[in-house]
């Protein structure tokens, strides 16, 4: 019986090792990681506006957006990169608007210019 034990608390530590290292990293803020390029504009219970302003080559690492509305004050060319690894290029244009469901993602400006656009992130559920 005490092989048994000693085999099932192998097992699962090794178990919990393996889980540790490859499940994906808890979702920040992009306030806490990216401070340097997202501000809080304004916030209440409903919504949180982030004003965003990019350089080239400019990071915001891995963070998290709930349902959110931007509407870009110039043009862009973003990498975004997914938790899976995944890579979407984007190029906003300046003057339009888009919408996005709740996201994790990273991001880098890797246009020529720098990237501004206005965040307003939706604080209450969507009824559908």
């Amino acid at each position: 019986m005490k092989i048994s034990r000693a085999i099932l608390g192998a097992t699962l530590l090794t178990a919990t090792a393996v889980y540790a290292a490859v499940r994906p990293a808890p979702s920040q803020d992009v306030i806490k990681v990216a401070g340097d390029s997202h501000t809080v504009i304004f916030e209440n219970d409903q919504v949180r506006v982030l004003a965003v302003h990019f350089k080239p080559g400019q990071v915001a690492p891995m963070h998290s957006h709930p349902a959110n509305v931007s509407y870009f004050l110039t043009d862009g060319k973003l990498k975004i990169t997914l938790p899976d690894g995944k890579v979407i290029e984007r190029s906003p244009k300046a003057g339009t608007a888009g919408w996005s469901d709740a996201v994790t993602h990273a991001a880098e400006n890797i246009g020529a210019t720098d990237f501004q656009q206005v965040q307003v992130e939706l604080k209450t559920q969507i009824a559908k």
